[in-house]
């Protein structure tokens, strides 16, 4: 549980650090309509560690 748990949320912190990276990138203005290639990658990063947790959740906590 609590290796689970810690992995996920080790996951979760670089996920939050890379949507920071891309925030000042963004405000620095180095994305435009033809390069936003890691804007999509943190993006698709970000909904995996969603997905994840979506199934993390029920099987820790619910059936527990």
């Amino acid at each position: 549980y609590f290796a689970m748990t810690g992995l996920h949320a080790v996951h979760v912190l670089a996920g939050m650090a890379a949507v920071g990276w891309v925030l000042v990138r963004t405000l620095r203005g180095h994305f435009n309509s033809q390069y936003f290639g890691p804007v999509d990658y943190v993006g698709l990063y970000w909904h995996l560690v969603d997905l994840i947790w979506i199934y993390l959740f029920p099987l820790f906590y619910l059936i527990h």
